[in-house]
């Protein structure tokens, strides 16, 4: 289990900002159960959904953005899982790009690649692997958008998400696996120890010039997108 507590340069769970979140919030403190319980409620509700420059920042620059997307949360998760001792690692998709419309709109989605990158976190717990994704959208994002879809039952797929229950997703963790963008996965890409190796291996499907727009203009007009539906 060692490889799977080990800080990585993207798990830079050693950082002064991260261990002072966790003194603070006296996660060191509490059971295993405890621990998993508050650490993915925060990554769920305080680090808001969002779009950063790239996936494959450190915890700490998703930590100072304070907003994030699967594989950037997901990079913050783990390594405040690592911090307090409980092994994880790095579950690796491609998705399909509708997941992401409403979000992403007009020319940019046309022109965006049909399949997307996508990850969710594996803890170790009472002696199994665990699947965790239902971290990903803050419930007030979340809940605004079920406002603004009050009559959908049943399947949903945008605005980051795609469930087969829109009204009740299993996004809450009571040990147990949770989802809320597993009904668009296209392809598995396999099991990795930290974000380091996977994005090693596998990057976005996007040349250099969408990849700048994507930094430059389009993350911005996406996360405007998502502010207004939040409110």
């Amino acid at each position: 289990m060692n490889k799977y507590l080990e800080p990585t340069p993207m798990l830079n769970y050693m950082d002064a900002q991260v261990q002072e979140l966790v003194n603070k919030r006296n996660w060191l403190d509490m059971n295993e159960k405890e621990k998993i319980f508050a650490i993915y409620n925060y990554v769920r509700d305080e680090v808001a959904f969002g779009y950063n420059v790239s996936d494959n920042i450190k915890a700490t620059e998703v930590l100072v953005d304070g907003y994030g997307q699967c594989n950037t949360k997901g990079t913050l998760f783990m390594a405040l899982l690592r911090a307090v001792g409980i092994p994880c690692r790095i579950h690796g998709f491609y998705v399909d790009k509708v997941m992401q419309k409403g979000a992403m709109k007009g020319c940019y989605y046309r022109q965006s690649p049909k399949e997307i990158l996508h990850t969710w976190i594996e803890i170790f717990y009472n002696g199994k692997w665990l699947n965790l994704g239902g971290f990903i959208l803050d419930l007030n994002y979340l809940q605004k958008l079920q406002d603004k879809f009050n009559n959908c039952e049943g399947s949903f797929c945008g605005y980051g998400v795609a469930t087969h229950d829109f009204k009740n997703p299993p996004i809450e963790w009571d040990e147990n696996d949770t989802y809320i963008q597993k009904e668009s996965i296209t392809k598995d890409l396999g099991i990795f120890s930290s974000p380091d190796e996977l994005f090693a291996t596998y990057r976005q499907k996007i040349g250099y010039f969408k990849n700048f727009l994507f930094k430059r203009i389009v993350r911005h007009l996406m996360n405007k997108n998502i502010k207004k539906i939040r409110g």
